[in-house]
Protein backbone atom coordinates (compact mmCIF):
# COMPACT_ATOMS: atom_id res chain seq x y z
CA UNK A 1 0.00 0.00 0.00
CA UNK A 2 1.66 3.49 -1.12
CA UNK A 3 0.61 5.33 2.31
CA UNK A 4 0.23 8.39 0.38
CA UNK A 5 0.93 9.57 -3.47
CA UNK A 6 3.52 11.52 -4.33
CA UNK A 7 1.43 14.00 -6.86
CA UNK A 8 0.51 15.75 -4.26
CA UNK A 9 4.02 17.80 -3.82
CA UNK A 10 3.46 19.14 -7.65
CA UNK A 11 -0.16 19.61 -7.46
CA UNK A 12 0.24 22.15 -4.46
CA UNK A 13 3.15 23.81 -5.44
CA UNK A 14 0.64 24.49 -9.02
CA UNK A 15 -2.02 25.50 -6.32
CA UNK A 16 0.60 28.12 -5.59
CA UNK A 17 1.34 29.12 -8.86
CA UNK A 18 5.24 27.42 -8.54
CA UNK A 19 6.66 24.66 -10.58
CA UNK A 20 8.98 21.95 -9.25
CA UNK A 21 9.58 18.07 -9.59
CA UNK A 22 7.19 15.86 -8.15
CA UNK A 23 8.95 12.54 -6.00
CA UNK A 24 7.81 9.41 -6.42
CA UNK A 25 7.60 5.86 -7.65
CA UNK A 26 5.92 6.70 -10.72
CA UNK A 27 6.03 9.80 -13.32
CA UNK A 28 3.45 12.34 -14.18
CA UNK A 29 1.40 10.12 -16.42
CA UNK A 30 1.52 7.00 -15.06
CA UNK A 31 -0.01 8.59 -11.94
CA UNK A 32 -2.86 9.85 -13.51
CA UNK A 33 -3.34 6.50 -15.28
CA UNK A 34 -3.26 5.10 -11.91
CA UNK A 35 -5.60 7.76 -10.60
CA UNK A 36 -8.10 7.48 -13.71
CA UNK A 37 -7.85 3.93 -12.86
CA UNK A 38 -8.86 4.00 -9.50
CA UNK A 39 -11.86 5.64 -10.04
CA UNK A 40 -15.33 3.12 -10.44
CA UNK A 41 -18.90 3.25 -10.52
CA UNK A 42 -20.24 4.33 -6.70
CA UNK A 43 -20.86 1.93 -4.52
CA UNK A 44 -24.63 1.69 -4.36
CA UNK A 45 -27.34 1.15 -1.63
CA UNK A 46 -29.93 3.34 0.05
CA UNK A 47 -28.21 6.36 2.11
CA UNK A 48 -29.40 7.86 5.17
CA UNK A 49 -28.54 10.54 7.03
CA UNK A 50 -26.15 9.57 10.21
CA UNK A 51 -28.29 8.85 13.13
CA UNK A 52 -28.36 10.30 16.39
CA UNK A 53 -27.81 7.53 19.31
CA UNK A 54 -26.77 7.13 22.59
CA UNK A 55 -23.32 6.90 22.94
CA UNK A 56 -21.35 7.49 26.41
CA UNK A 57 -19.42 10.86 24.93
CA UNK A 58 -16.14 9.80 27.52
CA UNK A 59 -16.10 6.26 25.60
CA UNK A 60 -14.92 7.91 21.90
CA UNK A 61 -11.93 6.10 20.41
CA UNK A 62 -10.16 5.83 16.78
CA UNK A 63 -8.21 3.63 15.50
CA UNK A 64 -5.83 3.51 11.32
CA UNK A 65 -4.11 1.61 9.10
CA UNK A 66 -1.51 3.56 7.15
CA UNK A 67 -2.42 6.63 5.96
CA UNK A 68 -5.43 5.68 7.87
CA UNK A 69 -3.04 5.21 10.87
CA UNK A 70 -1.18 8.86 10.62
CA UNK A 71 -4.93 10.28 10.54
CA UNK A 72 -5.44 8.46 13.94
CA UNK A 73 -2.48 10.00 15.54
CA UNK A 74 -3.38 13.61 14.31
CA UNK A 75 -6.78 13.27 14.80
CA UNK A 76 -6.46 12.19 18.27
CA UNK A 77 -3.94 14.85 19.11
CA UNK A 78 -5.46 17.54 17.78
CA UNK A 79 -9.44 16.59 19.74
CA UNK A 80 -7.54 15.20 22.77
CA UNK A 81 -10.35 16.48 24.72
CA UNK A 82 -12.59 14.48 22.89
CA UNK A 83 -11.00 11.05 22.37
CA UNK A 84 -10.18 8.15 24.79
CA UNK A 85 -7.53 6.58 23.36
CA UNK A 86 -6.56 5.41 19.74
CA UNK A 87 -4.94 2.24 17.85
CA UNK A 88 -2.48 3.43 15.72
CA UNK A 89 -0.90 0.31 12.67
CA UNK A 90 1.83 1.30 10.71
CA UNK A 91 2.02 5.21 11.03
CA UNK A 92 3.98 7.93 12.77
CA UNK A 93 4.29 10.48 15.14
CA UNK A 94 2.03 13.88 14.83
CA UNK A 95 2.85 16.13 11.90
CA UNK A 96 5.56 13.53 10.70
CA UNK A 97 5.34 14.63 6.87
CA UNK A 98 5.42 18.34 8.34
CA UNK A 99 3.70 19.45 4.75
CA UNK A 100 6.15 17.91 2.80
CA UNK A 101 5.58 14.98 0.59
CA UNK A 102 9.32 14.19 0.57
CA UNK A 103 9.58 13.55 3.96
CA UNK A 104 6.11 11.75 3.83
CA UNK A 105 7.95 9.59 1.07
CA UNK A 106 11.49 9.44 2.51
CA UNK A 107 11.58 9.62 6.35
CA UNK A 108 7.85 8.91 7.60
CA UNK A 109 7.69 6.10 4.75
CA UNK A 110 9.05 4.40 2.18
CA UNK A 111 7.11 5.46 -0.82
CA UNK A 112 9.20 7.36 -2.58
CA UNK A 113 11.15 7.13 -5.46
CA UNK A 114 14.38 6.06 -3.82
CA UNK A 115 12.68 4.77 -1.10
CA UNK A 116 13.79 5.63 2.97
CA UNK A 117 17.28 7.55 4.09
CA UNK A 118 18.32 4.55 5.68
CA UNK A 119 17.91 4.95 9.41
CA UNK A 120 16.89 8.18 8.92
CA UNK A 121 14.41 9.70 12.11
CA UNK A 122 11.72 11.53 11.95
CA UNK A 123 12.90 14.59 14.50
CA UNK A 124 10.26 13.88 17.51
CA UNK A 125 11.94 17.37 19.20
CA UNK A 126 10.80 19.14 16.38
CA UNK A 127 7.50 17.47 16.12
CA UNK A 128 6.67 17.66 19.91
CA UNK A 129 7.29 21.56 19.54
CA UNK A 130 5.30 21.96 16.68
CA UNK A 131 2.66 19.76 18.64
CA UNK A 132 2.94 22.21 21.48
CA UNK A 133 2.79 25.56 18.93
CA UNK A 134 -0.14 24.30 17.63
CA UNK A 135 -1.82 23.96 21.31
CA UNK A 136 -0.36 27.19 22.26
CA UNK A 137 -2.50 28.67 19.11
CA UNK A 138 -5.81 26.83 19.33
CA UNK A 139 -5.20 24.85 16.71
CA UNK A 140 -5.60 21.79 18.70
CA UNK A 141 -6.90 21.21 22.02
CA UNK A 142 -4.97 21.25 24.70
CA UNK A 143 -1.98 18.42 25.16
CA UNK A 144 -2.68 18.09 28.77
CA UNK A 145 -5.48 15.96 27.56
CA UNK A 146 -3.06 13.32 26.50
CA UNK A 147 -2.07 12.01 29.77
CA UNK A 148 -5.79 10.39 30.06
CA UNK A 149 -5.35 8.79 26.63
CA UNK A 150 -4.64 4.81 26.06
CA UNK A 151 -2.19 4.07 22.97
CA UNK A 152 -2.38 0.61 21.29
CA UNK A 153 0.54 -0.03 18.22
CA UNK A 154 1.34 -2.18 15.50
CA UNK A 155 4.33 -2.43 14.20
CA UNK A 156 5.02 -5.77 11.77
CA UNK A 157 8.65 -6.55 11.88
CA UNK A 158 8.34 -7.30 7.90
CA UNK A 159 6.53 -3.64 7.14
CA UNK A 160 8.48 -2.49 4.27
CA UNK A 161 5.76 0.41 3.57
CA UNK A 162 6.23 1.73 7.00
CA UNK A 163 9.14 0.44 9.32
CA UNK A 164 9.42 0.14 12.63
CA UNK A 165 11.73 2.42 13.29
CA UNK A 166 9.21 5.23 12.29
CA UNK A 167 6.58 3.48 14.95
CA UNK A 168 9.86 3.41 17.61
CA UNK A 169 9.63 7.04 16.59
CA UNK A 170 5.87 7.31 17.56
CA UNK A 171 6.69 5.57 20.75
CA UNK A 172 8.85 8.08 21.69
CA UNK A 173 6.62 10.99 20.94
CA UNK A 174 3.82 9.27 22.56
CA UNK A 175 5.23 9.00 25.78
CA UNK A 176 6.16 12.83 26.04
CA UNK A 177 2.58 13.18 26.49
CA UNK A 178 0.88 9.95 27.62
CA UNK A 179 2.55 7.91 30.95
CA UNK A 180 4.30 4.68 29.51
CA UNK A 181 1.55 2.67 31.03
CA UNK A 182 -1.30 3.73 29.45
CA UNK A 183 0.88 2.41 25.68
CA UNK A 184 1.18 -1.07 24.84
CA UNK A 185 3.25 -1.74 21.93
CA UNK A 186 3.32 -4.95 19.39
CA UNK A 187 6.24 -4.97 17.46
CA UNK A 188 7.27 -9.08 17.47
CA UNK A 189 5.14 -10.58 14.76
CA UNK A 190 6.57 -10.70 11.45
CA UNK A 191 3.98 -8.86 9.33
CA UNK A 192 3.90 -7.03 6.47
CA UNK A 193 2.16 -3.80 5.69
CA UNK A 194 -1.21 -4.47 6.11
CA UNK A 195 -4.54 -5.12 9.05
CA UNK A 196 -3.78 -8.04 11.04
CA UNK A 197 -6.39 -10.48 11.32
CA UNK A 198 -6.96 -13.78 12.50
CA UNK A 199 -10.02 -14.79 10.26
CA UNK A 200 -9.61 -13.24 6.99
CA UNK A 201 -7.04 -12.17 4.36
CA UNK A 202 -3.90 -12.64 2.66
CA UNK A 203 -0.84 -14.69 4.21
CA UNK A 204 0.82 -12.50 7.26
CA UNK A 205 4.05 -11.63 5.12
CA UNK A 206 2.03 -10.69 2.07
CA UNK A 207 2.14 -7.33 0.75
CA UNK A 208 -0.76 -6.25 -1.63
CA UNK A 209 -4.69 -5.71 -2.33
CA UNK A 210 -6.24 -5.64 0.28
CA UNK A 211 -3.98 -4.81 2.48
CA UNK A 212 -5.72 -7.40 5.19
CA UNK A 213 -4.01 -10.26 6.26
CA UNK A 214 -4.91 -13.68 7.97
CA UNK A 215 -2.02 -13.65 10.94
CA UNK A 216 -3.38 -15.10 13.68
CA UNK A 217 -3.92 -12.01 15.50
CA UNK A 218 -6.94 -10.02 15.70
CA UNK A 219 -5.63 -6.43 15.47
CA UNK A 220 -9.44 -5.28 15.89
CA UNK A 221 -9.99 -6.85 19.12
CA UNK A 222 -6.46 -6.47 20.97
CA UNK A 223 -6.93 -2.93 20.15
CA UNK A 224 -10.50 -2.40 21.37
CA UNK A 225 -9.65 -4.38 24.54
CA UNK A 226 -6.59 -2.16 25.02
CA UNK A 227 -8.68 0.88 24.75
CA UNK A 228 -12.01 -0.14 26.87
CA UNK A 229 -10.51 -2.86 29.08
CA UNK A 230 -11.94 -6.32 29.65
CA UNK A 231 -14.44 -7.00 26.91
CA UNK A 232 -16.91 -9.86 26.28
CA UNK A 233 -16.29 -12.53 23.88
CA UNK A 234 -17.07 -11.39 19.69
CA UNK A 235 -19.47 -12.85 17.89
CA UNK A 236 -18.94 -15.73 16.18
CA UNK A 237 -21.71 -15.75 14.24
CA UNK A 238 -23.90 -13.83 12.60
CA UNK A 239 -24.25 -10.02 13.52
CA UNK A 240 -26.81 -8.70 14.93
CA UNK A 241 -26.76 -4.98 13.92
CA UNK A 242 -26.83 -2.93 10.97
CA UNK A 243 -24.49 -1.26 8.39
CA UNK A 244 -25.71 1.80 7.13
CA UNK A 245 -24.01 3.61 4.49
CA UNK A 246 -24.87 7.18 5.45
CA UNK A 247 -24.42 10.97 3.82
CA UNK A 248 -20.70 12.79 4.38
CA UNK A 249 -21.84 15.72 2.51
CA UNK A 250 -24.16 16.64 5.45
CA UNK A 251 -20.82 17.20 7.46
CA UNK A 252 -18.60 18.98 4.92
CA UNK A 253 -19.66 21.24 1.65
CA UNK A 254 -18.64 19.60 -1.19
CA UNK A 255 -16.69 16.19 -0.05
CA UNK A 256 -15.31 15.36 -3.33
CA UNK A 257 -13.18 18.68 -3.72
CA UNK A 258 -11.64 17.18 -0.06
CA UNK A 259 -11.13 13.67 -1.55
CA UNK A 260 -13.74 12.65 0.56
CA UNK A 261 -16.77 10.48 -0.61
CA UNK A 262 -20.16 11.56 -0.36
CA UNK A 263 -20.86 8.29 1.94
CA UNK A 264 -19.17 6.35 4.44
CA UNK A 265 -20.71 3.46 6.84
CA UNK A 266 -21.32 3.01 10.23
CA UNK A 267 -22.03 -0.25 12.27
CA UNK A 268 -24.67 0.05 14.62
CA UNK A 269 -25.19 -3.00 17.19
CA UNK A 270 -29.20 -3.85 17.88
CA UNK A 271 -28.60 -2.96 21.29
CA UNK A 272 -27.51 0.46 19.97
CA UNK A 273 -30.11 0.97 17.76
CA UNK A 274 -32.63 0.11 20.75
CA UNK A 275 -31.49 3.05 22.53
CA UNK A 276 -29.04 1.17 24.82
CA UNK A 277 -26.36 3.76 25.77
CA UNK A 278 -23.07 2.84 23.34
CA UNK A 279 -19.58 3.49 22.83
CA UNK A 280 -18.06 4.86 19.95
CA UNK A 281 -14.98 3.75 17.68
CA UNK A 282 -13.85 5.64 14.48
CA UNK A 283 -12.01 3.35 12.05
CA UNK A 284 -9.71 5.33 9.83
CA UNK A 285 -8.73 2.80 6.12
CA UNK A 286 -5.50 3.01 4.87
CA UNK A 287 -4.89 4.12 0.99
CA UNK A 288 -6.13 1.88 -1.63
CA UNK A 289 -9.16 1.00 0.77
CA UNK A 290 -11.65 3.48 -0.13
CA UNK A 291 -15.32 2.02 -1.46
CA UNK A 292 -14.97 2.58 -4.99
CA UNK A 293 -10.82 1.24 -5.41
CA UNK A 294 -10.70 -0.90 -8.39
CA UNK A 295 -7.96 -3.42 -7.97
CA UNK A 296 -7.14 -6.65 -10.02
CA UNK A 297 -7.35 -10.09 -8.11
CA UNK A 298 -5.56 -13.36 -9.74
CA UNK A 299 -8.55 -15.42 -9.08
CA UNK A 300 -11.49 -12.74 -9.30
CA UNK A 301 -10.25 -10.22 -12.45
CA UNK A 302 -11.21 -6.52 -11.68
CA UNK A 303 -12.67 -6.37 -8.06
CA UNK A 304 -14.38 -3.14 -6.59
CA UNK A 305 -13.42 -2.93 -2.88
CA UNK A 306 -16.33 -1.90 -1.70
CA UNK A 307 -17.00 -2.50 1.92
CA UNK A 308 -13.79 -5.21 2.39
CA UNK A 309 -12.34 -2.97 4.64
CA UNK A 310 -15.50 -2.40 6.52
CA UNK A 311 -16.81 -5.83 6.95
CA UNK A 312 -13.54 -7.69 7.46
CA UNK A 313 -11.14 -5.45 9.26
CA UNK A 314 -12.29 -7.32 12.34
CA UNK A 315 -14.15 -5.16 14.20
CA UNK A 316 -17.68 -5.54 13.82
CA UNK A 317 -17.40 -9.14 15.63
CA UNK A 318 -16.38 -7.14 18.84
CA UNK A 319 -18.65 -4.25 18.57
CA UNK A 320 -21.47 -6.50 18.21
CA UNK A 321 -21.02 -8.08 21.78
CA UNK A 322 -19.95 -4.87 23.52
CA UNK A 323 -22.39 -2.07 22.63
CA UNK A 324 -19.39 -0.33 20.10
CA UNK A 325 -21.05 1.60 17.52
CA UNK A 326 -17.83 1.71 14.69
CA UNK A 327 -17.92 4.54 12.33
CA UNK A 328 -15.97 4.22 8.99
CA UNK A 329 -15.88 7.42 6.70
CA UNK A 330 -14.67 7.06 3.46
CA UNK A 331 -12.21 9.17 1.77
CA UNK A 332 -11.91 8.69 -2.54
CA UNK A 333 -9.34 9.11 -4.98
CA UNK A 334 -8.40 12.49 -6.45
CA UNK A 335 -6.95 12.15 -9.91
CA UNK A 336 -3.91 14.47 -9.89
CA UNK A 337 -2.95 14.88 -6.38
CA UNK A 338 -4.16 11.82 -4.00
CA UNK A 339 -5.36 8.69 -6.77
CA UNK A 340 -4.47 5.95 -3.85
CA UNK A 341 -7.26 7.87 -2.18
CA UNK A 342 -5.25 8.34 1.26
CA UNK A 343 -6.33 10.33 4.24
CA UNK A 344 -4.49 13.88 4.11
CA UNK A 345 -1.63 13.65 6.87
CA UNK A 346 0.62 15.52 4.32
CA UNK A 347 -0.97 18.89 3.24
CA UNK A 348 -2.40 17.53 -0.05
CA UNK A 349 -6.02 19.13 0.72
CA UNK A 350 -4.81 21.39 2.79
CA UNK A 351 -2.13 23.39 4.90
CA UNK A 352 -3.86 22.89 8.05
CA UNK A 353 -4.53 19.36 7.82
CA UNK A 354 -3.25 18.26 11.46
CA UNK A 355 -5.13 20.77 13.34
CA UNK A 356 -9.12 21.55 13.53
CA UNK A 357 -9.21 23.45 11.07
CA UNK A 358 -8.24 20.90 8.51
CA UNK A 359 -11.07 20.01 6.48
CA UNK A 360 -11.11 16.53 6.73
CA UNK A 361 -10.45 16.74 10.14
CA UNK A 362 -13.53 18.77 10.85
CA UNK A 363 -15.48 17.09 8.85
CA UNK A 364 -15.19 13.70 10.83
CA UNK A 365 -15.49 15.63 13.89
CA UNK A 366 -18.89 16.58 13.12
CA UNK A 367 -19.70 13.30 11.91
CA UNK A 368 -18.72 11.76 15.89
CA UNK A 369 -20.82 14.64 17.58
CA UNK A 370 -23.66 13.95 14.90
CA UNK A 371 -23.50 10.32 15.97
CA UNK A 372 -23.39 10.75 19.57
CA UNK A 373 -25.61 13.04 19.96
CA UNK A 374 -23.57 16.87 19.92
CA UNK A 375 -25.00 17.79 16.98
CA UNK A 376 -28.47 18.83 15.27
CA UNK A 377 -29.61 16.47 12.60
CA UNK A 378 -29.64 18.31 9.55
CA UNK A 379 -32.91 18.56 7.18
CA UNK A 380 -31.55 16.92 4.04
CA UNK A 381 -31.91 13.18 3.56
CA UNK A 382 -33.49 10.30 5.34
CA UNK A 383 -33.60 8.79 8.03
CA UNK A 384 -33.48 5.69 9.72
CA UNK A 385 -31.47 2.38 9.99
CA UNK A 386 -30.13 0.21 6.79
CA UNK A 387 -30.49 -3.45 6.70
CA UNK A 388 -27.31 -5.98 6.84
CA UNK A 389 -26.84 -6.23 2.82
Amino acid sequence: MQVLVQLSHQTRLLRRGISGPTPGRCGFPLCVVAGLLAFSPPVMAQTFSLPTLKIDTSQVSISGLSSGGFMAVQFGVAYSASIKGAGVIAAGPYDCAQDDPYTATSVCSCTGLLGCEGSADTHVPQLIGITDQNAQGGLIDPTSNLKNQRIWMFSGTSDSIVPTRVMNDLFTYYTHYIPAANITYNHDLPAQHAMPTDSFGNPCQFQGDPYINNCNFGGAGQLLQWLYGPLNAKNHGSLSGKFVQFDQSEFISDPLSHDLDTTGWVYIPSACANGQTCKLHVVFHGCKQYQNYLYFSPTQGLVTFGTTYVRHAGYNEWADTNGIVVLYPQTIAGVARNPNGCWDWWGYDDEDYATKRGPQMAAVKAMIDRVSGGAPRQSTGSSGIGTND
